[in-house]
Formats: structure tokens, C-alpha cells, sequence
């Protein structure tokens, strides 16, 4: 929860006051499972002080060159 309420409440609200954007580099792993469990909460709780989803821009950090589908691509396993 905590790594989550970072990411909402304090990081995405600061980038989306300076620049109306948050921009996140997301690595697989068990990230994926914490982050799938608690961000949405962690969004909802920070009472609009973020910037909407719509305005996240999201990057898989992957140094595997594989395609979605592939059980180890880690922009497949944030689909799931």
C-alpha cells in the first residue's frame, strides 16, 4: 500500500500540478501483482489530487524483446 499511495498521492500529484502528465516506468515481476492490488485504491482514495488515469502515461520497462502474449512480457502481465 505504501509503494501505491507514493505513486498516487504523492508522485502523480506533483507531476500533474507541474505538467498536467504523469509519466511511469513500469518493470515486471511481483511489481505487477502490488501494484495491481493497490494502486486502484491508493487512485480512488487520493480524492482527484491526481491527475485523471487518462493522463498517465505508462512505460514497460522490458529488456525482453517478446510479444504481448509471451508469458514473460511484462506489458502483457499488466493487461492481465
Amino acid at each position: 500500500p505504501a509503494l501505491a499511495a507514493l505513486v498516487a498521492a504523492e508522485a502523480a500529484a506533483a507531476a500533474a500540478a507541474a505538467s498536467g502528465r504523469f509519466s511511469l516506468g513500469l518493470s515486471g515481476g511481483s511489481l505487477v501483482g502490488l501494484l495491481a492490488r493497490d494502486l486502484p485504491a491508493a487512485v480512488a482514495a487520493s480524492s482527484g489530487a491526481v491527475a485523471a488515469p487518462a493522463r498517465w502515461l505508462l512505460a514497460f520497462c522490458d529488456e525482453r524483446l517478446v510479444p504481448r502474449s509471451d508469458p514473460e512480457s511484462t506489458a502483457g502481465a499488466y493487461e492481465v
